[in-house]
Formats: structure tokens, C-alpha cells, sequence
């Protein structure tokens, strides 16, 4: 798990789903947690880019999580609810990869 560079997580209320990539955008983890165990697992990733849904919850879950070194963006919920919340959590990582890369673009064109 040391190559990790992007996590997204679908919240929900009692199960979360896990999906990241490397630099490469080569899926490394799919897992699925509860509650309990979700801090302990993101605490034991390298610090790496962390997408959530936007939500409720997702602010105080970003907080937890800079606190372990990552950088979280929150994102807009996806459009597609497909049911299956391993894609949704795909989605998210996916999404904030293009995120984070035009934020790079935009931030080499002001100099």
C-alpha cells in the first residue's frame, strides 16, 4: 500500500467502500469497511489525496482525516447513483484526480 496516491470513499451510514490507485491510476485497494474500522485503515495509508462525497458527515470525516497527513476534497455527489458502492467510491477517486490536476493546470498558468 506504500504506492497509494488517491483514495476515494463512499460514505454511507454503517459500510464504506474503499477504492485507490496508483500515480498511474492502477487500482492497489478495493475493500470494503464499517465504521469501526474506517480510521484505522485510513490511518495506515501513506499520505495520499482523499475524495468524499460531499455530505453531512463528510467535513468532520476530512478533519479526522488531515489529521493522519492526507489532503481531502470533498467532491459534488455523483449524478449516476448506481447501486453498487464500490463504483461510487471509483467515481469519487476519479474524480478528484481531475480535480487535482486542473487545480495543478490552473495553478502553472498564473505563474
Amino acid at each position: 500500500m506504500s504506492n497509494v496516491t488517491t483514495v476515494g470513499i463512499d460514505l454511507a451510514k454503517n459500510v464504506f467502500s474503499l477504492h485507490a490507485v496508483d500515480g498511474r491510476g492502477v487500482v492497489v485497494l478495493r475493500k470494503t469497511v464499517n465504521r469501526a474500522r474506517l480510521a484505522a485503515v485510513v490511518a495506515q495509508l501513506p499520505a495520499c489525496l482523499i475524495g468524499l462525497e460531499a455530505c453531512s458527515g463528510a467535513h468532520e470525516r476530512a478533519r479526522r482525516f488531515a489529521r493522519h497527513g492526507h489532503t481531502v476534497r470533498p467532491t459534488l455527489p455523483t449524478r449516476q447513483r448506481s447501486t453498487a458502492a464500490a463504483r461510487r467510491a471509483a467515481c469519487v477517486a476519479g474524480g478528484s484526480r481531475r480535480a487535482e490536476a486542473n487545480l495543478r493546470r490552473a495553478q502553472a498558468t498564473r505563474g
